[in-house]
């Protein structure tokens, strides 16, 4: 964190401080009134005091200080459970949540009084839930006419952590890793071994060839006796060692090899765990996001015994993790919508996992409306990827593919769970820098199924190695689906682009060179053949003409280091055995690429100036307020902040602006009336409404989405990329 950030930081807890006392000093005004008043006067303070947790909590969250949301978090189940008379307001009660305010002001920064520890933190939080729970169930127990149950009754006791097994260790992963790396690191070796009795093959037969035209041609000089016979003892000499040298080298190579790929299969199998790691947390995922989405669904896991590279698993935990999401907020329908269709009320989403080809492949299905083409076509071309006529010669499972573009969705609006289009594009991404594959079948009203097939393992591939322009590449082999030497007589121009026509459909074609903006040698002119290599990536396919395509082989691949952690069409480098490095090629990049450099030969799009973004940030809340006003205002953006809807809604008749920030719960009027507020009127009914609330519930949500809002942000989920990664779409 640099100098002004910490100034800008320190100013917004000294806010932070002033507010905290205002909510702390009404709270505890409001919990000493209900104790001295009736059951008709108790209602109306606990909304009131109710109200202030709750603005305490979501400008906690807005300054980061997650100790003061989770004791109010807690509190809060306090006071709703009062409002729904589920428990009363007794002096225990009471006398808790008066401890809880006093201890919360020990957690606002910059008080004199010395701050609580985790345990303490920790110890306060777990006795208001227990208080909670406790005081609901003697109320249930009253009204069914039971005993109260006993101290200690019904609590959930943690199961002892299981014995380590016989003969196993714990080991840090980071020294696990650290010992598989140079394992790997010794696959080079094996690679020079070869590269060096290759070598020495090579020298064998260049001697039995000039060995062969000697005798051929017999002595070109007169017999000179003993010269002559001390030649042929040293010929016959230095023949003999080279042959054994290269006999020992052919050796030295099987016997590096053999050992080299046993360890590194037995450092490979300490470091493979069975899928089920990765699954233990979505029952638990898909049983809460159900529930807030107010649907039914069974969750199915097969193959989960099958065991993959950690490194693999910890890769494909997002993309799995945003499918799943997808499966539920986008495919599986409502009860009552399921019922219509003739569906049980029950959705399915089901992950199986299975072997295929040293590879590992995982299924996610689900039962629910599928996903409809021409609404994605639709989003494509309204986000402006595509053209409306390229959309239209567009198949339907091309159409599917265009879904794992960053920034394209058919969701009406952005919430935490979905509708920023980023989903999608985060698995193709991570899934592609594995180097695996996607495919993707919809049915409408039918389903869904999205398959990621990963390698076994990240320790090497095998590679296509080409050259380009003098240089040498490494193309993965998964990616290759095709190596053809063509006519060029064959190349033909279609709407201004070269193509190939490989099993009946045509192909773009790009020079490899050019592409990676390589100078050109000297053209073969005479040669009527190029070399090209068809890849593919998720839906796309592209021809490369290269100079010469050499062989496959296997490869480690490495990484080029911190300074070069992302540099455009590479995705690492290798090293062959004749210890030359050569870059391996990012295909998905390479494809990006390619598109841009089949643009310059069409005609480029002349950039038109931005003008200033205009915002106005509604939030009755100081410290959020100064938090939202610096995040946008850090990017650019003119900001002007109103402290209620009323507020918010005068300044939008005064003034130009190209989207509203707004909180949802401001007194006055809510973020919700103020969206339909907007909604309703003819010269504000197009502009964008984003609302930032700690508000989570499904039927806010839902209300969010009737009132008209674009994007719905819950605070507890809120981070600053995401919220201007949020405006950036919907503006």
């Amino acid at each position: 964190m640099d100098k002004r950030d910490e100034e800008f930081l320190k100013r917004l807890l000294s806010t932070f401080k002033i507010e905290a006392q205002e909510h702390l000093s009404v709270i505890t005004s409001g919990l000493i009134e209900i104790e001295k008043s009736d059951a008709g006067k108790q209602a109306e303070i606990i909304e009131t005091v109710y109200r202030e947790s709750h603005s305490l909590k979501g400008a906690a969250r807005s300054v980061g200080l997650n100790h003061i949301v989770a004791v109010f978090q807690a509190m809060e189940d306090i006071f709703s459970a009062m409002k729904r008379k589920e428990i009363v307001p007794s002096s225990g009660v009471l006398d808790l949540l008066h401890k809880a305010v006093g201890f919360t002001g020990k957690l606002v920064p910059g008080e004199e009084s010395s701050a609580p520890s985790e345990s303490e933190i920790r110890e306060l939080i777990h006795e208001i839930e227990s208080l909670g729970s406790l005081q609901k169930t003697r109320a249930e127990d009253r009204g069914r006419g039971a005993a109260a149950p006993e101290s200690g009754q019904g609590e959930i006791q943690a199961s002892p952590a299981p014995a380590a097994r016989a003969g196993t260790i714990r080991i840090s992963t980071v020294k696990l890793d650290a010992l598989l790396l140079r394992t790997e690191e010794m696959v080079s070796v094996k690679f020079a071994a070869g590269q060096r009795a290759a070598d020495l093959r090579e020298l064998k037969k260049m001697f039995d060839l000039w060995k062969k035209t000697s005798v051929k041609n017999g002595p070109q000089e007169p017999d000179r006796g003993h010269d002559k016979d001390d030649n042929d003892s040293f010929m016959k000499t230095f023949e003999g060692a080279l042959t054994k040298v290269t006999k020992a080298a052919e050796h030295d190579y099987r016997s590096f090899g053999v050992m080299i790929d046993t360890m590194l299969d037995d450092m490979k199998r300490t470091s493979m765990l069975p899928f089920s790691f990765l699954l233990e947390s979505l029952p638990g995922l898909v049983r809460n996001l159900s529930r807030d989405a107010g649907k039914e669904v069974a969750l199915t896991v097969r193959g989960e015994e099958l065991e993959i590279d950690r490194r693999v698993l910890e890769e494909i935990k997002d993309p799995l993790t945003h499918l799943v999401r997808n499966c539920i907020d986008h495919g599986i329908e409502a009860p009552f919508e399921r019922r219509k269709k003739k569906k049980t009320p029950r959705g399915d989403v089901s992950i199986i996992i299975s072997s295929r080809d040293n590879k590992i492949e995982i299924a996610i299905s689900d039962d629910g409306t599928g996903i409809d083409a021409s609404e994605v076509k639709s989003a494509a071309v309204k986000s402006g990827f595509i053209s409306r006529e390229e959309a239209d010669r567009l198949s339907d499972r091309e159409a599917l593919f265009l879904a794992f573009r960053s920034g394209i969705t058919t969701s009406p609006i952005i919430t935490d769970v979905s509708g920023r289009g980023l989903g999608l594009a985060i698995v193709r991404e991570k899934v592609e820098k594995l180097n695996g594959t996607i495919e993707i079948d919809s049915q409408q009203n039918i389903g869904t199924t999205i398959k990621m097939l990963v390698p076994l393992t990240l320790a090497s591939f095998r590679g296509v190695l080409v050259r380009a322009a003098e240089h040498l590449f490494v193309l993965p082999s998964t990616n290759v689906q095709r190596v053809a030497r063509v006519k060029k007589e064959e190349i033909r121009t279609i709407e201004n682009r070269e193509t190939l026509s490989f099993d009946g459909q045509p192909v773009a074609v790009v020079r490899l060179g050019s592409v990676l903006e390589l100078q050109r040698g000297p053209s073969q002119t005479g040669d009527p053949f190029v070399q090209a290599v068809v890849l593919g990536s998720a839906e796309k396919r592209m021809a490369f003409i290269t100079d010469e395509v050499l062989h496959e082989q296997e490869v480690l691949v490495k990484p080029l280091g911190s300074q070069l952690a992302r540099v455009r069409n590479i995705a690492g480098a290798t090293i062959l055995g004749s210890g030359k490095v050569v870059p391996v090629l990012n295909v998905p990049d390479l494809m990006k690429s390619a598109v841009k450099v089949a643009q310059v030969f069409t005609g480029a799009v002349a950039e038109v100036p931005e003008k200033r973004i205009s915002v106005l940030v509604a939030e009755d809340s100081i410290t959020a307020r100064t938090l939202l006003k610096n995040i946008l205002e850090s990017v650019g953006y003119y900001v002007r902040t109103a402290v209620d809807g009323i507020d918010a809604f005068t300044a939008l008749h005064s003034g130009d602006f190209d989207l509203v920030v707004s909180d949802v719960d401001m007194p006055r009027m809510n973020g919700f009336d103020l969206t339909a507020k907007i909604r309703a009127d003819k010269r504000l009914a197009e502009l964008p409404v984003v609302l930032v609330t700690a508000l989570e519930s499904r039927e806010d949500r839902e209300r969010g989405i009737d009132v008209g809002a674009s994007a719905y942000i819950v605070k507890s989920s809120f981070d600053q990329s995401n919220l201007l990664e949020v405006i950036r779409r919907v503006i």
